[in-house]
């Protein structure tokens, strides 16, 4: 089934079109809201309220070319995984940082460690570290854009992204080092 006739079949309410976008998608977005939510139920949880407003809100989509299908449900799942970490009060940022006090760290470093590790290396991050990173770094989102999602500034989103790198720098060089 084409990406198209997959969106036509759920606009129509058909079960079999539900069941096959749910069988397509709930691998990849199963470990994008784990990513937010380190915990397997939680993110369990939240992947499946988002699969029930993708059946809900398919009828508002618009298909913008190949890729808009999978954007639109990466935003709502990314959407979902926030508002179980506001619910549950564990998306926690540090938005009085002093962005002339950080120091600049360099990607290159970041870049060095396989997907796996650097992945395990996150999840020992404090929520609202791993959140701004995922959100920057994995899935695109501007600064602007990640501010409007949590509630903070672009220079709280910017500093929390710095303090992130260099709080991933140390994990990491202490992991090399042991």
């Amino acid at each position: 089934m084409t990406e198209t006739e997959l969106i036509r079949s759920c606009k129509e309410g058909d079960p079999k079109g539900q069941k096959f976008l749910f069988e397509k998608y709930v691998n990849p977005m199963s470990r994008l809201c784990l990513r937010y939510l380190y915990n397997e139920s939680d993110a369990v949880e939240a992947m499946s309220e988002g699969f029930v407003k993708v059946y809900r809100t398919i009828q508002k989509f618009q298909y913008s070319g190949e890729g808009s299908f999978m954007a639109w449900i990466t935003k709502i799942m990314v959407n979902e995984s926030l508002m179980y970490l506001r619910k549950s009060r564990k998306l926690l940022l540090n938005t009085n940082l002093d962005e002339a006090g950080l120091h600049q760290v360099t990607d290159s470093y970041v870049e060095k460690f396989e997907a796996e590790y650097l992945y395990e290396a996150i999840r020992k991050l404090p929520h609202g570290y791993g959140t701004v990173f995922n959100l920057y770094e994995i899935e695109g989102f501007s600064h602007k854009e990640i501010a409007d999602l949590l509630g903070i500034t672009e220079s709280s989103s910017r500093a929390q992204l710095t303090r992130v790198k260099s709080r991933l720098r140390e994990l990491l060089e202490n992991s090399l080092n042991q």
